[in-house]
């Protein structure tokens, strides 16, 4: 390693634990299959005083994803060999089940379960295991798209794959990772860490800021194929070691994982078996993240330089953005994109998407404008009066007779919107909204609408219990959104969205959905 590049390592290292303060973290980094960073710090028990280190126990969560698929191309030269497994899951579905490699690309049409879990009542950090997961993915009766067409992250598609190996090969998920993954690459101290409430080396998530201090996050949820890695820095360093020493093997686990994924119209798809296909800093990368409440992690892979990036945090700072600043400096490249001040923009407002009923609002911000359309906001920039884009979505105005229209795109979801603006002015009696709407697709869930002392509350329903009530926002005339701070997962969804839906004045439905769970009709009862 040159002085200059140990150098850029030491700094950006030493940084992380002032830029992402929290109890403790870990990070490596590897080049031509050698570990050049090795590092951890801080704690991985406070109250215990049991340090982080290398060989810490961390939860990689949704970092799992590739290693299920690995353990699914080990264990099967042709996956959709198994699509008949998935249809069998979805015994409700009254339309074409997706297919395995559906399930493995994030392809499937299916609405994420831990989101639809909070339409059903979960409480929050309520006990959600196997028969919890089962009565809500056997509910499914319709898709969000027709599978292949489209891309959404979805949780259960990677526990379906799972449950679909054990009930296959007999043996437990547990066991086909120890022997298609852990034991080949020697991931020594790697398990499935399927029960979020502990570590078996007391490891613990936290959960607060240095402002308002750390506690131990609590979390109930019984985790699979989606999210149950447990390993160590030391084991992912393995991982990426096995990453570089197989990379010109034909038939290479790793290669076989990154092959070019396409939607069944030909379109290029930015994820597949488990990995994001994306490019960072001009180099294709690949790549995953993984969060629960108290843990984040973030890891990347750049193969045109044989380099990867690990990064740890048993607290809940942006892993991610931590991965990205340690690439920029082995890469030697500045990290801080050039925002120069962006004029403002016509399109700043807010907006229904048509096809999915969801509310997408645009806004003033530092560098350009956000986005509010999925769980975190996207920044857009190169705005002008008609368009504003990021990295992963174009804005742009439509021409029609009454010019309210605009067109998102969104080409890693190989799809299209049309966002008509929202009447943001007052008209609703917010008195003819309470009432109680049901969801047939649901199983007859519920979203409850009341006014406490003049305030608009709202709380979902269904077989697992009733969820709490929360005040409701308005983004416009009918149109309001339900917000969802704390779940079963990681963080929230994001904000609900409420739009309601009037026949002749009177509120007859109300259209819900969440950028993981899209279309769902409420009828007032």
């Amino acid at each position: 390693m040159s002085d200059s590049l140990s150098a850029r390592l030491e700094a950006a290292v030493s940084a992380l634990p002032v830029r992402f303060p929290g109890p403790g973290g870990a990070v490596a980094v590897l080049k031509d299959g050698e570990v050049l960073v090795r590092h951890g710090w801080g704690y991985a028990n406070v109250e215990r005083r049991i340090p982080f280190t290398p060989s810490t126990l961390f939860r990689m969560c949704s970092i799992t994803k590739q290693f299920t698929c690995g353990t699914l191309l080990d264990l099967y030269d042709d996956p959709s060999g198994l699509d008949a497994d998935v249809d069998a899951r979805l015994p409700q579905l009254d339309e074409p089940s997706p297919g395995m490699l559906h399930l493995a690309h994030n392809q499937s049409g299916l609405r994420d379960y831990w989101a639809v879990a909070m339409l059903h009542g979960a409480p929050i950090e309520g006990d959600f295991g196997d028969r919890e997961a089962r009565r809500v993915i056997d509910g499914t009766r319709t898709l969000q798209f027709q599978p292949g067409t489209s891309y959404s992250y979805v949780n259960q598609n990677f526990r379906l794959i799972s449950d679909i190996l054990q009930d296959r090969t007999g043996r437990s998920f547990a066991e086909l990772l120890q022997t298609s993954i852990f034991n080949p690459v020697g991931m020594e101290r790697a398990i499935l860490a399927a029960d979020t409430r502990a570590m078996p080396d007391a490891t613990v998530g936290y959960e607060g800021t240095v402002e308002s201090g750390f506690r131990p996050a609590v979390n109930n949820v019984i985790w699979t194929g989606d999210a149950g890695l447990g390993a160590s820095l030391d084991d992912m360093i393995a991982w990426e070691r096995f990453i570089d020493s197989t990379r010109e093997a034909p038939d290479g686990l790793y290669r076989r994982l990154t092959v070019p994924v396409t939607f069944s119209d030909g379109q290029a798809a930015p994820y597949g078996f488990g990995l994001q296909r994306s490019t960072m800093f001009g180099r294709d990368v690949t790549m995953h993240g993984g969060a629960l409440r108290g843990w984040r992690s973030h890891r990347l892979h750049v193969a045109s330089e044989r380099l990867s990036v690990v990064v740890m945090f048993n607290h809940m700072n942006a892993a991610q953005v931590a991965a990205a600043q340690i690439l920029a400096a082995a890469l030697g490249v500045p990290y801080e994109p050039d925002r120069s001040t962006q004029p403002p923009t016509a399109l700043y407002g807010t907006y229904l998407e048509r096809e999915t009923g969801l509310s997408a609002r645009i806004e003033p911000a530092p560098g350009g404008a956000k986005l509010r359309y999925l769980m975190v906001p996207e920044l857009l920039e190169g705005l002008s009066a008609t368009r504003a884009e990021a990295g992963s979505v174009v804005v742009k105005t439509q021409e029609t007779a009454d010019g309210k229209e605009a067109v998102m795109e969104r080409p890693g979801e190989n799809r299209t919107g049309i966002l008509t603006r929202c009447n943001e002015t007052p008209g609703e009696d917010i008195a003819e909204l309470a009432g109680v709407y049901r969801c047939e697709e649901l199983d007859e869930a519920e979203v409850t609408i009341e006014l406490a002392g003049g305030v608009v509350y709202g709380g979902f329903s269904g077989i697992l219990g009733d969820g709490r009530m929360e005040m409701l926002q308005r983004l416009a005339k009918d149109v309001w959104v339900l917000p969802c701070p704390r779940a079963l997962d990681h963080t929230a969804p994001g904000d609900w969205t409420l739009a309601f839906e009037r026949q002749g004045g009177s509120v007859t439905a109300v259209r819900v959905g969440c950028w993981l769970a899209r279309d769902l009709v409420y009828q007032r009862v």
